[in-house]
């Protein structure tokens, strides 16, 4: 029986080798995973410090209810009463109200100072001369128009009194017999209304005023708790009104608008009283459309709540009509307006509670750009191939990598939730526990296997990491100044917000906003948060949420490892892997292929024997029913689209080899030979385009997960993780070969000392300490750890001192026992020491194969004779060859330095010799040379007979 150290690990074995390496890699990035999962604290402290500064604020006293040291028994003592009769307007908002006031309804009438006069913008004809505003005594303007104009006009001068000077100790005579305005600015309620509260002056418009038209109104304050009830008294001074017809709404419009003050801008102003379009109102219909005046309506200083004076500019226009129809007696009296009972309440903001959904979602959305650009990393250095080259299975990889950032994801959301709680965040506290874990839970499952999507599609960190904070940042601003209008617009279709939820950033949005919604009802009305029972509330969109996100969860891990198994990581693997994966068992074999052979193959040159017999054993192989050899390439053949106008790239050209256990094969070539898209195709990084390649007797094309349990590799850049130290890599790699306990201790130490990285403590220093050459010996030591049936090294020498590639030689060396090599080189030394056979690859072929001395002897039927003179001997040099060996051909001239090849057969080295000592005494000789063809000569031969047969073709 195989040793148990051959054998392929089980799925179990893989998951822990795989969780074992990235506990201690995790372990070493302690400090950057404290900082992620301690993020939502920083937050959380931040919000609590914000909503502490914005509770100092809001209980300033110019914020509470008023209150006063009064009198009430009238004994001189002093007892502090609160109430609406000692506060401001912004304190009123505060007070206990059981019985509002009833204010008497005013318009909002122009101050002197902006109404509207004639003017350069305006200089209609009927407006008064802008001589008034100097003297105080401009009219106030009402604009009139409607298709009926002597109608029109005789409703706008019913509305206004004539003269008159009402009761003042009346206030029922004062409401019915004047129209009283103010130009202050009203509040958001009418609680306490400033134009009664901030002692301006009243107005009282009339058509016309005379000398003593001023009068004092006393509203008494039915919220007093004085045994002498509080009075609001006010001086009404009279302001006269001017009726204007205008020929349409359009122009009327145009008026208004010159005359709208745009915030605080000082300016010419010429502020409306208010107009009114009859339409087509006559005796027997009334229609009409009323404007009112808006100034202030973009700032914050009230100007939003100007329908607190609209009722009394209704009440004039129906009043006259009414008064048209039934005469001058009836009217439609309008005593007061007044709110609606209210109890005490302090003014509160639950800062998270409105603040809350848009960072929050912030916050959850910071771990898939963390996510994201990890499995990218891995992806981008090639550390995810370079372990599954190793044996790590597609599932393994999965568990673990999907546990880890779950795990890190779990931990950051507990962190976030419980601190949140700790610290008295109403959007926690307020809602249900169990809801909020269970939206949590779905929520980060759905981020990470979108992470894992993602993946798929970016192959560059830096890329992967603005799209990542791109999608974050966006969807927080999307959702709060776009989504959350939706949400909130009754009229929006339900469907549509269902729609836009299938985004998972809105659906994590509108999952928060809910939350916070019912955080915020919560603190400033009394009533609990969201609770199980909620879910059912047709308003309510969390249940929606909850199904979407579930669903998708499922949905986008499924595509995400499907694409992840079939299209990203080059396995070999076909659309119907899910269906194959039931049915397929590990071949013990070659298997005649089930397709139909290529007949069409590449033909080769009669003068290549060396290649045609390598092919013609490569077809008799297929046919042995047993594995005799452990590397068997059927005309395998590469050929890359073309791109941009470019034709398409056949980089390598139907290759056939053949490589037995404990052989080395040496791959030489010039750059672009083909040498790495061949390894590429042997390893699973690519598919080849037509033939294929039997590892251990199972196909390239079907059955890379088996092959990658027996093989090894040593990649041309070393692929390594910079914080763990060799001996953990190696710990790594040998528990994926299914190597345990003290075997894979003793396997580990014997791999760490072949390639001297064992002694001085090198062996537990972080890789990313190495240097380039100790780099290169660890990943020697990778490929060579488990005892690998097929090992793939490209270029594995390089950057190596002298000693230290001396020593890897040897390691290399013994490791060719039992197993089969193949090795990139450019060194002919290495080739010449390490390979027992060697194959030049020029163009994408196979120019010719075999040992060492069989090449030497079959290319290298010369002998090299240099000669090194002064320029003006060139000639000399020459013609002395010339003479030795008619046919000799000159390889190399430069600088007086001259190289020649010379047929063997057509020179005896003792004329060599004397022929030189004859030179020596004509012309200065400064070096000169005889030597037999070395490999690098008989490389430069085939590749530059190549390239020209290439070129002539």
């Amino acid at each position: 029986m195989e040793d148990s150290s051959h054998e392929a690990s089980t799925f179990w074995t893989q998951a822990d080798a795989l969780l074992r390496k990235n506990l201690t890699y995790q372990k070493r990035n302690f400090s950057a995973n404290l900082r992620l999962v301690l993020f939502p604290v920083v937050l959380c402290l931040l919000l609590v410090l914000l909503q502490s500064i914005l509770d100092t604020q809001l209980n300033k006293s110019s914020k509470k209810c008023g209150c006063e040291c009064v009198d009430i028994n009238g004994d001189g003592s002093c007892e502090k009463v609160c109430g609406l009769e000692f506060s401001t307007t912004d304190q009123a908002r505060t007070c206990s109200i059981p019985s509002p006031p009833a204010w008497p309804p005013l318009l909002q009438i122009p101050a002197p100072q902006y109404r509207a006069v004639r003017s350069s913008f305006d200089p209609s004809a009927d407006l008064p001369d802008e001589s008034c505003r100097t003297t105080g005594t401009c009219p106030v303007t009402v604009l009139v128009t409607g298709s009926n104009q002597t109608l029109g006009e005789i409703l706008a001068q019913s509305m206004f009194a004539s003269t008159g000077i009402p009761n003042p100790s009346n206030l029922t005579d004062v409401i019915t017999n004047s129209v009283l305005g103010s130009s202050t600015e009203p509040q958001q309620d009418n609680f306490l209304d400033p134009a009664f509260a901030e002692a301006p002056p009243l107005y009282n418009a009339q058509l016309q005023c005379s000398s003593n038209s001023a009068f004092t109104v006393s509203v008494p304050d039915p919220d007093s708790k004085t045994q002498t009830p509080h009075v609001f008294q006010r001086e009404a001074q009279c302001v006269t009104t001017k009726n204007l017809w205008r020929n349409g709404s359009a122009a009327i419009n145009d008026e208004l608008f010159k005359g709208y003050r745009k915030g605080n801008l000082e300016r010419k102003i010429n502020e409306i009283l208010g107009a009114y379009d009859f339409l087509d109102s006559d005796a027997t219909k009334y229609n009409v459309s009323i404007w009112y005046n808006a100034t202030y309506k973009d700032t914050d200083s009230g100007g939003n709540f100007k329908l607190m004076r609209l009722p009394r500019a209704v009440n004039l226009v129906s009043n006259a009509y009414l008064q048209f129809r039934q005469g001058s007696g009836t009217k439609m009296l309008l005593e007061f307006v007044k709110e609606m009972p209210k109890f005490k309440n302090d003014t509160k903001l639950e800062i998270t509670s409105l603040l809350g959904t848009l960072f929050f979602t912030w916050v959850i959305l910071q771990l898939f750009p963390v996510v994201l650009t990890s499995l990218v990393y891995e992806k981008q250095q090639k550390l995810r191939i370079m372990m599954k080259m190793h044996g790590l299975g597609d599932g393994p990889y999965w568990l673990i990598s999907y546990a880890y950032f779950f795990t890190i994801s779990a931990l950051y959301m507990i962190v976030f939730v419980l601190f949140g709680s700790i610290v008295g965040l109403k959007f926690f506290t307020m809602n249900d526990y169990l809801i909020q874990f269970v939206f949590y839970f779905f929520y980060i499952n759905l981020q990470i296997s979108l992470a894992f999507l993602c993946a798929i599609f970016f192959s560059n960190i830096k890329t992967a990491t603005v799209v990542g904070y791109i999608f974050v940042f966006g969807t927080g601003l999307l959702g709060g100044f776009l989504f959350q209008s939706f949400v909130e617009d009754t009229k929006f279709p339900e469907g549509g917000i269902i729609a836009m939820e299938l985004y998972p950033g809105f659906a994590l949005y509108r999952g928060l906003y809910e939350f916070g919604q019912y955080s915020f009802m919560g603190s400033t009305m009394g009533t609990d948060g969201m609770r199980w029972k909620n879910l059912s509330d047709g308003r309510n969109g969390m249940t929606g949420v909850l199904v979407i996100i579930a669903i998708e969860w499922l949905l986008v891990l499924f595509v995400a490892y499907y694409l992840d198994i079939v299209v990203a990581t080059g396995s070999g693997k076909s659309p119907l892997y899910f269906f194959e994966k039931f049915r397929k068992k590990r071949p013990s074999s070659f298997r005649r292929p089930s397709f139909k052979r290529q007949e069409s193959r590449v033909f080769v040159d009669m003068d290549k024997p060396d290649v045609v017999q390598e092919r013609e054993k490569v077809e008799q192989i297929i046919l042995e029913p047993n594995v005799t050899h452990a590397i068997v390439s059927d005309n395998i053949r590469k050929v890359y689209p073309g791109r941009d106008g470019n034709p398409e790239k056949v980089a390598v050209k139907g290759l056939s080899l053949a490589v037995p256990r404990g052989e080395c094969l040496g791959m030489l070539g010039p750059n672009g030979a083909g040498k790495t898209s061949f390894i590429s195709m042997m390893i699973g990084l690519t598919q080849p385009s037509s033939g294929t390649a039997y590892i251990e007797g199972m196909d390239i094309r079907t059955n890379m997960d088996w092959i990658y349990t027996s093989m090894g590799v040593c990649p041309q850049h070393d692929l390594l993780w910079e914080t763990l130290t060799g001996r953990e890599h190696l710990l790594f790699y040998g528990r994926l070969k299914n190597l345990k306990g003290a075997e894979l201790e003793q396997a580990v130490e014997e791999s760490l000392k072949s390639v001297n990285l064992f002694n001085g403590g090198v062996a537990d220093k972080q890789a990313g300490k190495y240097s380039g050459g100790m780099k290169r010996r660890l990943s020697v030591a990778i490929s060579l750890i488990g005892d690998p049936k097929v090992v793939y090294m490209d270029e594995p020498s390089t950057g190596l001192d002298p000693a230290s590639r001396s020593n890897l030689w040897n390691v290399v060396k013994r490791a060719k026992e039992g197993r089969a090599i193949i090795l990139t080189t450019h060194s002919m030394e290495e080739a010449e020491y390490l390979c027992d056979r060697l194959g030049i690859f020029v163009n994408g072929s196979l120019q010719c194969i075999g040992n060492p001395k069989e090449l030497k002897a079959r290319y290298g039927g010369s002998y090299v004779f240099t000669m090194t003179t002064s320029g003006s001997n060139e000639q000399e040099v020459v013609n002395l060859v010339r003479l030795l060996s008619p046919n000799a051909e000159r390889t190399y001239h430069m600088a007086g330095t001259q190289k020649f090849e010379m047929p063997k057969d057509e020179v005896r080295i003792a004329d060599v010799f004397h022929a030189v000592e004859l030179a020596k005494s004509r012309f200065p000789v400064y070096a000169w040379g005889l030597s037999d063809t070395t490999l690098e000569d008989v490389f430069i031969k085939v590749a530059n007979s190549a390239q020209q047969f290439h070129t002539l073709t």
